[in-house]
């Protein structure tokens, strides 16, 4: 199987030209035509015919074919993805007032594994490269051009199925794609990449400062709780975790969001509520708590949503604390809203990969 052109950052599109024999300017050619122009097949790439041939040699724009989609009476379209080797992924657009944002997946099931989740149902198959991500983009990006409304997709959540930080250099690639100015030019502040809590990969990522947004699947605030509902935090205990997000926070002076998903009886107590507080109380100027109202997953019984008075008194209680906290608005309620749960549901019908 050739590999996706969207894969390749601008400067590693460059080399590839520049190696071959041909200009630099080939390669921006070529760029301009993957997202200025959004071609959909490498024929119609607007450059010289023998570096054309070339590429199509070694590349392909399309590796994912659309196998699902369903679309939400807020908007909220989600995709089911059929990859080349049979495997499938999702990806979600949401409408927001403030643009159009995109839910990418990382991963080929994820090996996290927690408890309440619906993309851990799928244990891990293999990492997506970084083509398949982009590619991912440009899905979303040409359905927004059929519908002729002229949306462009202008905000990135790394939050689907998989371990984003597992996948570090395919991350990193896809991260260099999408921000890149000369195309799709999705500002390094409107991208927030989510992880379970992987510190030495925070810690990397924090050194490379490419100004992106982070975002931590925290769940619990003390080390007995997270591990029930967390296992990766085993690995990686709250003794391990806070210092790389204070690091992450002091080397690159920017906010990180806390994600929490309020599960009923069990994470949502007023003490609950107080432990977050001191959790981060030192760091509570840089600090965002998403409450999250839990999306049931069949699967997963034991679980069941807040109760709204519930999260109003976890919410409360951290406003008085003076944390900076808000509730997380829902999108695609109508269909299947929590993630992975329909390539669970498609794969548990169909017997698929």
């Amino acid at each position: 199987m050739k590999s996706s052109i969207y894969g390749l950052t601008f400067d590693q599109l460059t080399n590839e030209c520049t190696e071959a024999g041909y200009g630099a300017f080939h390669a921006r050619q070529v760029w301009d035509s993957l997202y200025i122009d959004r071609v959909k097949s490498m024929d119609d790439l607007n450059v010289r015919d023998e570096v054309r041939d070339y590429l199509t040699e070694k590349y392909v724009i399309s590796t994912q074919d659309l196998f699902v989609k369903q679309e939400a009476g807020d908007g909220t379209v989600k995709f089911l993805l059929k990859l080349h080797d049979g495997h499938y992924i999702e990806t979600v657009l949401m409408r927001h007032k403030y643009g159009r944002s995109v839910c990418v997946t990382t991963q080929v099931g994820c090996n996290i594994g927690c408890s309440f989740c619906a993309s851990g149902l799928l244990k891990k198959t293999r990492d997506l490269t970084a083509g398949e991500v982009v590619e991912q983009i440009m899905t979303v990006q040409h359905f927004l051009d059929e519908e002729g409304e002229g949306d462009r997709v202008s905000h990135i959540v790394v939050m689907g199925i998989g371990e984003p930080f597992d996948n570090f250099d395919n991350l990193v690639d896809f991260l260099r794609v999408v921000k890149d100015e000369r195309g799709l030019a999705i500002a390094p502040r409107k991208i927030n990449v989510s992880t379970s809590g992987l510190a030495d990969k925070i810690y990397k990522f924090a050194d490379l400062d490419l100004r992106i947004n982070l975002a931590l699947s925290l769940h619990a605030p003390n080390d007995e709780l997270r591990t029930r509902i967390m296992k990766i935090n085993r690995a990686f205990p709250l003794d391990k975790l806070m210092p790389s997000i204070r690091y992450y926070v002091e080397k690159t002076n920017k906010r990180i969001t806390f994600e929490y998903i309020l599960l009923s009886k069990v994470n949502d107590l007023p003490e609950h509520a107080e432990e977050l507080a001191d959790l981060i109380e030192d760091i509570k100027d840089k600090s965002y708590i998403n409450l999250i109202p839990y999306n049931p997953v069949n699967e997963h019984i034991q679980y069941e949503r807040s109760t709204p008075e519930d999260i109003m008194a976890f919410y409360d209680i951290l406003k008085k604390r003076g944390v900076n906290t808000g509730v997380r608005l829902e999108h695609g309620t109508d269909i299947d809203a929590a993630c992975g749960q329909l390539r669970s549901k498609h794969m548990n019908v169909e017997g698929a990969k």
